[in-house]
């Protein structure tokens, strides 16, 4: 497959400089890209793999007109990974590998089930009694969706998702556990993204709600009764605890953990590995985790935490009685 500069100037905008006829046979990074590659530059760090690449085209912002002019041909875009990752939606769509709407004759789902006629649903998937698949939405393979959740238009569901599991609810009694019934369900909202083998349990009362645009990677589990705000992302094993409400446009690093019940304004990023033990009402970027050392001395660094507040104390007195010996 191969597409004209021209062609795709023509669909995704920019400004071309250049030979419009040059044939683009494939998109590349930067530092592998052949004569026959698009490639972008998108942070001026990479300006020296700019000057040496041997890509055909480089996608590239105002700023890096020049440089970028200097080599060869460029696209000129506001923002070059947003134009990069529209360049890659058309190559897939040329290339005539979306899905195909349809149920797939191993997949299970229960007559009393919505599908959308434009909907996908893959080999093995399980949809559940009472539950709804929206216009245009892709489910993988082996995805289930649990009884009487909703996933809305748009979206798509990688293999291995499970959307509506119970949620963990047990209540202590005489030493064993009696089990809570989850008795809501999920709601997902237009244009959510769920990367494969994540899991969002059902709520125990109330729903479980993902709201438009949300992005999860791979391995997420969302607990029961959580919220999701529009637009926010999860990086691969990010946990969320049950109750807890995350704002719009929030960010939560690889392996990152938010506790049950807490709640993260808009426009909060949490820094990966980091565990959030309270509710942050101010946007901003936050990270919370003891960095790795060599053992013995993270050993001692961490008994010496354990100290702060006692050396806290004493501090304290010791400024007490040299403020009163001043006087």
């Amino acid at each position: 497959m191969a597409l004209s500069l021209h062609a795709i100037v023509s669909e995704l905008g920019g400004v071309l400089h250049g030979d419009g006829n040059r044939m683009v046979e494939g998109l590349a990074p930067l530092e592998g890209a052949g004569p026959s590659h698009l490639a972008f530059l998108s942070h001026p760090r990479y300006v020296q793999q700019l000057a040496s690449s041997r890509a055909g085209c480089v996608i590239v912002a105002p700023a890096m007109q020049a440089a970028a002019e200097q080599r060869g041909d460029c696209i000129v875009a506001d923002s070059p990974y947003h134009y990069f990752a529209r360049v890659t939606q058309l190559w897939k769509r040329h290339l005539g590998r979306g899905a195909v709407p349809g149920i797939h004759p191993s997949a299970v789902v229960d007559p009393e089930a919505a599908v959308d006629p434009s909907a996908t649903v893959g080999p093995l998937c399980v949809v559940e009694r009472g539950a709804y698949i929206g216009a245009g939405t892709v489910l993988r393979s082996r995805v289930t969706v649990g009884e009487d959740c909703r996933i809305g238009a748009r979206c798509l569901l990688h293999p291995g998702v499970v959307i509506g599991a119970d949620g963990f609810g047990f209540a202590p009694h005489q030493g064993a556990w009696e089990k809570i019934e989850q008795l809501g369900a999920v709601r997902i909202g237009d244009d959510v993204e769920i990367g494969a083998n994540t899991c969002i349990d059902r709520g125990a009362l109330g729903d479980t709600v993902i709201e438009d645009g949300v992005k999860l990677d791979n391995l997420v589990q969302i607990g029961h009764n959580v919220r999701v705000g529009r637009h926010t992302a999860m990086a691969g094993c990010a946990g969320v605890a049950g109750s807890a409400t995350i704002g719009a446009h929030c960010t939560v690093g690889g392996g990152a953990v938010v506790l049950g019940h807490l709640t993260l304004a808009d426009g909060v990023h949490v820094s990966a590995a980091s565990v959030v033990t309270r509710s942050i009402h101010r946007p901003g970027h936050y990270t919370g985790m003891f960095p790795i050392d060599d053992n013995a001395k993270w050993e001692k660094n961490a008994a010496t935490l354990k100290q702060l507040h006692g050396l806290r104390e004493r501090i304290k007195t010791l400024e007490h009685d040299l403020a009163a010996r001043s006087r």
